[in-house]
């Protein structure tokens, strides 16, 4: 039997830990011990090394490839195994995790360990944003600045703190465009502050951006956020964390298949977290059922239960 692949981010949640990764092979080679399967284990180095290595696994017929990190590590295996039959486990240590949360996977990484080793099988959606695929969320404007800033961190300073106060003091700083967005052929043009386009609902640490988004029901749910001055902005970020930003005044949320987005402007942009390199002009659209993920025996989601019950 080929043994599962098992890619670790030895910084990504590790702080000032520099035997981080030692730990994390350890612990990886204890779990897969006691349940009899074989893990092949690899350390990224880099930037994109995630990526590499999880083609490698792909192409060496690895049963199951595991990413041990944070949202921008999932991402980067994410590119190698949408569309094919090789499923993803998830042992989240970022500072968003934002897919991870909402889908309830655990943060202690034995118990995400033993998910990923035996959970159950779900295809999930991928979207894609100028042709690089995304799970959780692509964003244009705001986020995508954000990300920016973010990125250019030290690996030392990322976490959700810093997150947070690039965010409080970009509310201040960042300049809105204007945006000539098409949703399945339905144009509007507005000035907004960004425009995400999510699978999942939520950025992560529960900032939840579009409540009633799933990642399995083969459509983005588009979300439109009106520039407004900074002041306004404050007084209605608190909808994030009580998952009601669908009736947050000034925001606009469509489900769409396939996207355009063009400004005068080159417009800031990332997917899932990852920054990507700016245009005036970016194309949106989603694979139905492209990934298998390895969930939580029996998962269900705070945005299934919403959309279900209708509210």
């Amino acid at each position: 039997m080929n043994a599962a692949g098992l890619i670790i981010n030895p910084v990504s949640g590790a702080g000032a830990d520099k035997h981080a990764a030692e730990k994390r092979v350890e612990l990886a080679r204890r779990v897969g011990t006691a349940r009899g399967i074989p893990l092949e284990i690899v350390v990224t180095e880099r930037e994109g090394h995630a990526r590499l290595l999880a083609r490698a696994f792909r192409e060496a017929g690895a049963p199951l490839v595991i990413a041990w990190g944070g949202d921008g590590t999932v991402n980067e295996i994410v590119c190698e195994l949408a569309g094919t039959s090789v499923p993803l486990g998830i042992v989240p240590s970022g500072s968003g995790n934002g897919l991870a949360t909402e889908l309830r996977f655990s943060r202690d990484p034995a118990q995400a360990l033993e998910t990923a080793l035996a959970g159950t099988n779900r295809r999930i959606d991928v979207g894609e944003l100028n042709g690089r695929p995304f799970v959780n969320i692509g964003g244009i404007g705001f986020d995508g600045h954000i990300a920016h800033t973010f990125h250019a961190l030290k690996q030392g300073q990322r976490g959700a703190l810093p997150y947070l106060m690039i965010g409080l003091r970009s509310v201040w700083r960042y300049r809105p465009a204007t945006y000539r967005v098409t949703l399945d052929g339905s144009a509007i043009e507005r000035r907004a502050l960004l425009i995400a386009f999510a699978n999942g609902c939520q950025y992560g640490n529960n900032a939840v951006i579009a409540p009633r988004a799933r990642p399995d029901d083969g459509k983005l749910d588009a979300v439109i956020v009106d520039a407004w001055p900074a002041a306004r902005n404050f007084l209605r970020l608190h909808h994030l964390f009580r998952r009601s930003a669908d009736r947050a005044p000034g925001v606009t949320i469509r489900q769409t298949t396939e996207a355009r987005v063009v400004a005068d402007v080159a417009m800031q942009m990332h997917v899932d977290g990852e920054p990507l390199e700016a245009s005036r002009d970016a194309r949106v659209s989603i694979r139905p059922g492209a990934l298998i993920l390895r969930v939580p025996s029996a998962v269900s989601t705070p945005a299934d239960t919403a959309r279900d019950s209708g509210r």
